[in-house]
C-alpha cells in the first residue's frame, strides 16, 4: 500500500508539473525522462540494422556533414526551448522510404528515400524543423502519456519491460497509428518549422513545398509519411499564413548544395 501511495503521488506531481510547463497538455514525463527515453529508443534502433539500416558516419562523412550543418543552423537561430538541453543527434536510414521521425529528447532520423525525393535544401530543412518542433514541443511523450500512461513511464525508468522500447521504436519509425500525432500537434509543428527557419538564409516555406510535392503522389505505396499526418491542403495554406505574418521574407532554396548532399548518399 505504501508503494502504491508513493507511485500515485509521483503521478500527481508529474502531471501537475507537465500541465503547468506545457500549457495544459498532460505529459507525465519530465524533460530528463524525454532525454533518457530518446536515448533508449536510439540504442534500440542502432542495435537493429536489419530493420533500421542506419548509415555509418565513417563511411559517409560528407552526408553527415551536410546533415549536421543544417541541424546546427536551425538550433543556432531557431529559438528552440531545449536547444541546450536535448541531444539533437541526427541519423540517416538507408531505405527508399519517404519518411522522417522524431524521438523524445531531440534525436531525429531521415530516410534516404525522403532526402532523394526532395528538390532543395529549403524543403529538407523545413522537414527537419518540423521534426525538431515535435521534439521541442514534447509531442511524443505527451502522446505516450495518452496511450500508455504511468505504466510505461515506470516500466522504462525501472528497466522492467524493455519490449516497450522496441514497440515504441517501431511505432515511430514505421508510422503506426498507435502513436499518431494529433492534428493539433501537426499544425503546431508546421507553425514552429516556419518560425525556426525564418531567421536563417533559407526559404522558411520549405515544409509547404514538401507537402505540395507529396500531395501529387499521395497514393504511392512506398510513402509512409502521410500515414501519420493529416492531408496537407489546409496545412499548406496555414504555413503560408505563418510566413506572411512573420513578414514575408524571401529566402534561398540552395538547390546546388542540396544536390551535393544527395550525391553523398549511397
Amino acid at each position: 500500500m505504501k508503494k502504491v501511495l508513493i507511485l500515485n503521488l509521483i503521478f500527481v506531481f508529474l502531471v501537475l508539473g507537465a500541465c503547468k510547463k506545457d500549457k495544459g497538455t498532460i505529459n507525465i514525463f519530465t524533460v530528463q525522462d524525454d532525454i533518457e527515453l530518446g536515448r533508449e529508443i536510439t540504442d534500440e534502433i542502432l542495435s537493429n540494422p536489419q530493420d533500421y539500416p542506419v548509415l555509418d558516419e565513417n563511411q559517409y562523412p560528407e552526408a553527415y556533414t551536410h546533415l549536421r550543418r543544417m541541424r546546427d543552423e536551425i538550433l543556432e537561430k531557431g529559438g528552440l526551448r531545449y536547444k541546450d538541453v536535448f541531444d539533437w543527434e541526427v541519423y540517416i536510414i538507408d531505405e527508399e522510404v519517404l519518411n522522417a521521425f522524431a524521438l523524445p529528447g531531440g534525436n531525429t532520423f531521415y530516410y534516404t528515400g525522403l532526402i532523394k525525393y526532395l528538390d532543395n535544401e529549403a524543403s529538407f530543412m523545413g522537414v527537419m524543423a518540423h521534426e525538431f518542433a515535435h521534439c521541442d514541443r514534447r509531442h511524443t511523450t505527451a502522446r505516450l502519456t495518452k496511450v500508455y500512461g504511468l505504466q510505461v513511464l515506470l516500466s522504462i525508468l525501472l528497466g522492467e519491460d524493455p519490449s516497450v522500447v522496441a514497440e515504441i521504436a517501431a511505432s515511430l519509425a514505421l508510422g503506426l497509428t498507435t502513436l499518431q500525432f494529433s492534428r493539433t500537434d501537426e499544425y503546431e509543428a508546421d507553425e514552429y518549422a516556419v518560425k525556426y527557419i525564418y531567421p536563417t538564409k533559407h526559404d522558411s516555406r520549405g515544409v509547404a513545398y514538401f507537402f505540395e510535392k507529396m500531395n501529387l503522389e499521395k497514393n504511392a505505396e512506398w510513402m509512409r509519411y502521410f500515414s501519420t499526418h493529416p492531408p496537407p491542403e489546409d496545412r499548406i495554406e496555414k504555413i503560408h499564413e505563418h510566413w506572411t505574418n512573420l513578414g514575408q521574407k524571401e529566402g534561398e532554396l540552395f538547390d546546388e548544395r542540396y544536390n551535393e548532399f544527395i550525391n553523398s548518399l549511397p
